[in-house]
């Protein structure tokens, strides 16, 4: 089940017509578009994250960010607009408490995440259904919460997941992938200066978070970080298996819905859970 945002038009794709290039420029913009940096967004944590990631120099972190913000703010607009927007102030409530909780706990990661933007906002909807934009902007559908019957565990499970993605930059490393294979950011950047422009950001920052699905190591990265974020945060980190357990349920045994993306199966994913869960625990009880 994937995310059925109706698009807001400033996010639309724009056709470009691009000048002709001389042959030395266009070497020079394919090289641009592939240069890499190797990376560590994260420390490892208690459960030992340290894949090292590939971002590529024409997609900036900052500028993600705050196309992050804008496509975040337009899809809140939308949802207002509807009238489905924080509509239940008890579920509202509960999501920005387990938020309040679990923010702290990223210093364990990241230490510069904690002064992040953060946005927590609920969505009206039948979908099965969260996300978080990188720098922080979280959106939970009431779909997920009343169809899963979620706690309040189960919730901080999902959202430390969210969270994960954004503490990782998963979004840029998407992004970065996408450039180097396409070099549609390269071109787009180079020729017409569009790396600064807020649309673009936004377009860039909207499309990784609902158009790129994510790779198997980035779910069960966030699934690892998830739990202990929730651990550290007080909520116990069995519920992450549980969450899958009634996900696996509300979908007839398929892979679940694409905010957590179809890689890993309902199984393979829940034994992972177990292993990490129990890593974590000690941590879950300290704060008990």
């Amino acid at each position: 089940m994937t995310p059925r945002f109706s698009r807001p038009s400033s996010l639309r794709p724009t056709s470009l017509r691009l000048p002709s290039l001389g042959r030395g420029v266009a070497v020079a913009l394919v090289s641009l578009a592939v240069a890499c940096t190797t990376v560590q967004t994260t420390r490892p944590g208690l459960i030992g994250v340290e894949r090292k990631q590939r971002m590529s120099t024409l997609v900036s972190a900052a500028e993600l960010e705050q196309g992050a913000a804008t496509a975040y703010a337009q899809v809140i607009a939308t949802a207002h607009q509807k009238g489905a927007l924080n509509r239940d102030k008890a579920q509202l409530a509960m999501l920005r408490g387990i938020a309040l909780r679990i923010i702290p706990e990223v210093t364990a990661f990241r230490p510069d995440a904690v002064g992040w933007d953060w946005k927590v906002n609920l969505i009206e909807s039948d979908e099965l259904n969260a996300w978080a934009m990188p720098g922080g902007k979280i959106a939970f559908y009431s779909g997920i919460i009343d169809g899963l019957a979620l706690n309040e565990d189960e919730i901080a499970a999902i959202m430390g997941h969210e969270i994960a993605h954004a503490l990782r930059e998963h979004s840029r490393e998407r992004a970065s992938e996408q450039a180097t294979a396409s070099l549609f950011i390269g071109l787009g950047g180079a020729l017409l200066g569009v790396g600064g422009n807020a649309s673009q950001a936004a377009q860039l920052a909207y499309n990784t978070t609902f158009g790129l699905k994510h790779s198997r190591s980035h779910e069960t990265e966030a699934d690892r970080i998830g739990v202990e974020l929730a651990a550290r945060a007080g909520y116990d980190p069995t519920a992450a298996i549980s969450v899958w357990e009634k996900m696996a349920r509300a979908t007839g045994g398929k892979s679940g819905p694409e905010f957590l993306s179809t890689h890993p199966s309902n199984e393979t994913r829940i034994e992972d859970l177990r292993v990490y869960s129990a890593k974590v625990m000690p941590l879950y009880r300290d704060r008990s």
